[in-house]
């Protein structure tokens, strides 16, 4: 098992790094040890399959004890007797206060049986031998109250990423002692998350694709899948002589261990990788394995706390998403929002300082929401009266501009205003259109000098950091279009989603189009910190605050794609999901507009296929791309 041990580690910190449960505590590495027996057994689904369960139990039996449970993908690891977890729980408080404390390996993962699916598709109306991840976890979470002793009854559900999917399935059609239920970064839908943005496919992440397809049918304690080697400490570079996305398939196969490439190049045996490229639209194969679409089955009787990173690359739309979904169709559920600086999964670590990349945010951001915000809420429905209330507010959410937790009873805020700006001719940003004349824009977008998402020359598993990079290296690009305001004369808040409005045109017949939010520091700002990368300096520094992709084809519908017609003015609509900053006075706002963002996204052939998967090197073309001063840009704005 030892030699996998780097693979298991890889595999959590795709979606887990940042998960203080992979972490040593900050005062006794023995604590669980000391204070914990653990329990490895394999409960038996309804329709006989076996799932591996480990139970850390207080050696203290004089009172009883809420369940805290995760189920994951990543591995309820270190198996064996003797062998425990250094950290346990959501966090440390919770962890010392007391609790039975479960893992899971969800079916087809690590030791248990069954074979996996990506986002197993929820069944409304199962039969009684019929299984998904909501009856195993009500199947779960119906033994453990029956079997664990020193139990009170009373069942809370918690993850990260992919677990914090698995923490949302929970809630569905929920077993009566779930009483409380935290998805963070929790996966919403696949077409929208992580290795998809609007239709485009992370490129970036392609790397981690193997972890969630490689077949596996029996359980193990070790790593069954290898990561691809990319040999190259230039990832642009790499991605860039490889040419299309059919030129990746060579790493999706499968006759040796270690990935090797193999020669028939169109061969796939990664059913993951398989999935994407068979099926490029958002068809019923996507729209199946969604859960957002289910929150309406969320009953009253589950109290839910979302939490995201308003800087989180990976899941930024499922726990808004979520959030919404539940408040749409749950009127009497006690349903919160967290969202704070971070990125994925930052809010569960230990560490005073909180910043994203070169951006600097703050100290002990994480640790007050841990302290004050998850542990009151785990105890108030586990271990207290369990009514609405919690003390805790509906939206507690933290101003990035001005550095800041602010509280609200809704998300959005009650007092939040739609207002249209414009992307005016001589670029600049303005609340009003600068007359009748509309100008057009054109630059060329060349697909052989794709916009990078960094400036940063290296290869990263996910990326993360260019959430809060400096954009003055995009902004200084000929293809990047780029609308300005003066300099604040007051404050400027947003508060909710963005939509941009684009007006555009292209000489070719596909494209992408990426629209990025900027706020751009004085230059005479004063402000620095030792985040900062050696050749930047905070005068200046365009902070990117929102960003998005729409691939063009979906602009009308993501099941049904279809090409621009060449030079034709064309609506473009691009939701950006949403935001909590202040521009501050003396800051300006900036818009940025490109059409391509590599390798973070793969090159769209700007010539229109059925299937870009499957697009050949002759369909790759440069290609002008036109926007027209028309275009607008609907904040929401708090009053």
């Amino acid at each position: 098992m030892k030699k996998n041990i780097l693979l298991t580690i890889l595999s959590i910190f795709f979606l887990t790094s940042c998960d203080s449960k992979i972490e040593k505590t900050q005062n006794n590495d023995t604590y669980v040890t000391d204070n914990y027996t653990k329990k490895e057994v394999d409960i038996v689904m309804r329709d006989g399959i076996k799932l591996h369960t480990t139970i850390y139990l207080p050696k203290d039996k004089n009172k009883k004890y809420p369940i805290l449970m995760q189920r994951t993908p990543y591995s309820s690891a270190p198996y064996g007797n003797g062998e425990m977890k250094t950290k346990i729980s959501p966090n440390i408080h919770l962890m010392k206060e007391g609790n039975i404390v479960v893992y899971q390996d969800v079916r087809g993962r690590w030791m248990s049986e069954g074979v996996y699916d990506n986002m197993r598709a929820y069944i409304p109306n199962k039969t009684a031998n019929e299984s998904d991840e909501v009856s195993d976890t009500y199947d779960t979470i119906d033994w453990l109250v029956k079997n664990v002793d020193n139990n009170n009854g009373n069942v809370g559900t918690w993850g990260i990423s992919y677990p914090g999917h698995y923490a949302t399935v929970s809630t569905i059609d929920a077993h009566p002692a779930l009483k409380a239920a935290s998805p963070q970064a929790c996966i919403g839908d696949f077409f929208f998350d992580d290795f998809h943005h609007n239709g485009a496919f992370l490129l970036s992440y392609f790397r981690a694709i193997s972890l969630f397809g490689t077949y596996k049918d029996t359980p193990t304690d070790s790593a069954w899948y290898s990561f691809p080697k990319m040999n190259s400490q230039d990832q642009y570079q790499f991605f860039l002589d490889k040419g299309p996305l059919k030129n990746l398939n060579t790493y999706f196969q499968y006759d040796k261990l270690d990935i090797s490439v193999a020669a028939n190049k169109d061969k796939i045996d990664d059913f993951f990788w398989k999935e994407i490229v068979e099926h490029p639209n958002y068809d019923s194969v996507w729209k199946s394995k969604g859960i957002i679409q289910h929150m309406d089955k969320v009953p009253s009787t589950v109290a839910t706390m979302i939490v995201g990173g308003f800087f989180d690359a990976e899941d930024l739309y499922g726990p808004l998403e979520t959030y919404k979904g539940i408040e749409k169709n749950g009127k009497e559920n006690y349903n919160t929002l967290v969202f704070g600086p971070w990125d994925h999964g930052k809010w569960a670590k230990n560490t005073v300082e909180n910043s994203v990349g070169n951006y600097y945010f703050g100290d002990s951001i994480s640790l007050k929401f841990q302290k004050e915000i998850e542990t009151k809420f785990f105890n108030h429905f586990l271990k207290g009266k369990g009514d609405k209330n919690s003390g805790l507010p509906e939206a507690y959410v933290f101003d990035s501009g001005k550095k800041e937790w602010k509280s609200y009873n809704s998300w959005p805020p009650n007092n939040v205003v739609k207002e249209n700006w414009f992307l005016n001719k001589d670029q600049g940003l303005a609340k009003h259109h600068d007359g009748k004349l509309i100008r057009d824009i054109k630059f060329i977008s060349d697909i052989k000098r794709p916009v990078p998402y960094s400036e940063d020359i290296k290869t990263v598993f996910t990326p993360r950091k260019y959430m809060t990079d400096d954009q003055r290296f995009a902004a200084r690009r000929p293809d990047v279009l780029v609308f300005e305001t003066a300099a604040l004369t007051n404050d400027f808040t947003l508060a909710g989603d963005i939509l941009a409005k684009l007006k555009v045109a292209t000489t070719g017949s596909a494209a992408d189009w990426i629209v990025k939010v900027i706020d751009v520091h004085p230059s005479d700002t004063e402000e620095n910190n030792d985040k900062l990368q050696d050749h930047l300096k905070m005068s200046n520094y365009h902070l990117m605050v929102r960003s998005e992709v729409l691939r063009g084809r979906f602009r009308n519908s993501f099941e049904f794609p279809e090409p621009f017609i060449p030079n034709k003015k064309t609506n473009v609509n691009i939701k950006l999901q949403d935001v909590f900053h202040t521009f501050k006075k003396g800051h300006k706002l900036q818009i940025q507009v490109q059409s391509t963002w590599f390798p973070l996204i793969d090159l769209n052939p700007q010539t229109y296929v059925d299937n870009i998967y499957k697009a050949e090197e002759t369909d790759f073309k440069t290609q002008t791309h036109t926007v027209f001063t028309d275009s607008s840009i609907i904040f929401s704005v708090l009053k």
